[in-house]
């Protein structure tokens, strides 16, 4: 649905919530999402995104370790297309269907072109999301190599949700999954945020853009 801009209201409706009842998985609305996506717009030009930041706006710092150990700056990625994301492993859907549409997304741009992209998870399951649980989730979305899968502390993770705008708590009933943000954000070449899709996006869309926010 295309929209003019984004009122307080279409920017909580932008916010994808996993949350599950009665051992169904159900997508609900909710979340503060106003410094999320301040500034988008539906008006999409040239994008095939599902919203675009006008103007683009300088992307939040991201400075944690990898699953194995390794200190990840999303500064170090100048000069490519990044796409940053927050997963945890043991969610039921969401997270899945991002990493799957993720990987088609290279799939689709072919090895010379997804050189041009990378891609960034962070964990919003500090206790959860461990090293051997990220390694048993790159390797069985076959991503492991193609994804930075971001892990730490409960303090560590809880400061980046913030610099982004994301929501992510315990379910209350069922406190094994995690209610969080369900949003890929695409950063262009000159570290700038400029567009956002949603957890259902198409991959053909995604490997158009890409293109484009490396060239930006």
């Amino acid at each position: 649905m295309r929209k003019r801009g984004l009122s307080p209201r279409i920017l909580l409706w932008l916010v994808t919530l996993v949350v599950i009842a009665g051992g169904a998985a159900l997508l609900a609305i909710g979340g503060n999402s106003h410094s999320l996506a301040t500034g988008a717009t539906s008006a999409r030009g040239r994008f095939d995104a599902t919203e675009v930041f006008s103007p683009p706006t300088p992307a939040p710092a991201i400075a944690l370790r990898n699953y194995l150990g390794r200190p990840v700056n999303i500064d170090t990625y100048r000069g490519k297309a990044v796409l940053v994301t927050f997963l945890y492993t043991n969610c039921p859907d969401i997270c899945p269907l991002i990493t799957a549409s993720l990987h088609t997304t290279l799939e689709l741009l072919g090895p010379r072109e997804a050189s041009k992209v990378q891609i960034i998870a962070v964990s919003v399951d500090p206790r959860g999301d461990t090293s051997k649980a990220v390694a048993g989730f790159l390797a069985r979305h076959h991503m492991t190599g193609r994804m930075q899968y971001l892990i730490g502390s409960a303090h560590e993770l809880a400061r980046v949700w913030k610099a982004w705008g994301v929501g992510a708590e315990r379910d209350a009933g069922q406190p094994q999954f995690i209610n969080h943000t369900g949003l890929v954000y695409g950063i262009s070449a000159s570290g700038k945020r400029t567009t956002i899709y949603a957890a259902n996006f198409v991959p053909a869309e995604l490997a158009h853009d890409i293109p484009l926010l490396a060239a930006q």
